[in-house]
């Protein structure tokens, strides 16, 4: 599997652009009413706050799966979950507000990559609701296919940041490697 191709399949998935433009404008508007536009991109800090973000949920079901996988304490596992769970809706929060920004073709991943990572929230939530009822072998399952889930909508969070440069050098001056400043 050419992974490089799918990541170039995704940036020009012309089939998102209206979705996506719709998604854009409705943030970039919500962000204005609010006044909280640069907070939440994090102007303060001088870079996104999501990518910070993005640690805890993922660390917290990160740590419930090695649990899982020794077969130890559930309900450790089952509170890690719940801890990703509550971060979710702060990081997806941050995730919007740098989305906003994006051009068309970051856009189109950073769609399927919200998408994604939905789904996956999804999965989390269900895992959460079998391991409360005591279904904890079902409950396992499904977080080994959240976290599936999750894994490909890292990926492609990846390749926004990494390849296409999301927010990269947002808030600083311009640099050129004839004065020093980049190299």
């Amino acid at each position: 599997m050419d992974v490089h191709r799918l990541m170039r399949a995704v940036e020009n998935l012309r089939a998102v652009d209206r979705p996506a433009a719709t998604v854009a404008a409705a943030v970039r508007r919500g962000l204005k009413a609010s006044k909280a536009d640069g907070a939440l991109r994090g102007s303060w800090l001088g870079h996104p706050l999501h990518p910070l973000m993005v640690t805890v949920p993922i660390g917290a079901w990160v740590s419930a799966a090695v649990l899982d996988a020794g077969n130890r304490n559930d309900d450790a596992a089952r509170k890690l979950i719940a801890i990703g769970l509550t971060a979710a809706p702060p990081t997806i929060l941050l995730g919007l507000a740098d989305y906003g920004e994006l051009d068309k073709r970051q856009r189109r991943v950073g769609l399927v990559h919200a998408v994604t990572n939905a789904a996956a929230v999804g999965c989390f939530a269900a895992s959460y609701q079998l391991r409360r009822r005591g279904r904890h072998t079902a409950g396992k399952l499904m977080s080994t296919l959240a976290l599936t889930v999750l894994s490909t909508g890292g990926a492609l969070g990846g390749h926004l940041s990494y390849a296409q440069g999301a927010g990269v050098h947002r808030w600083q001056a311009p640099r050129s490697i004839e004065d020093g400043t980049v190299g």
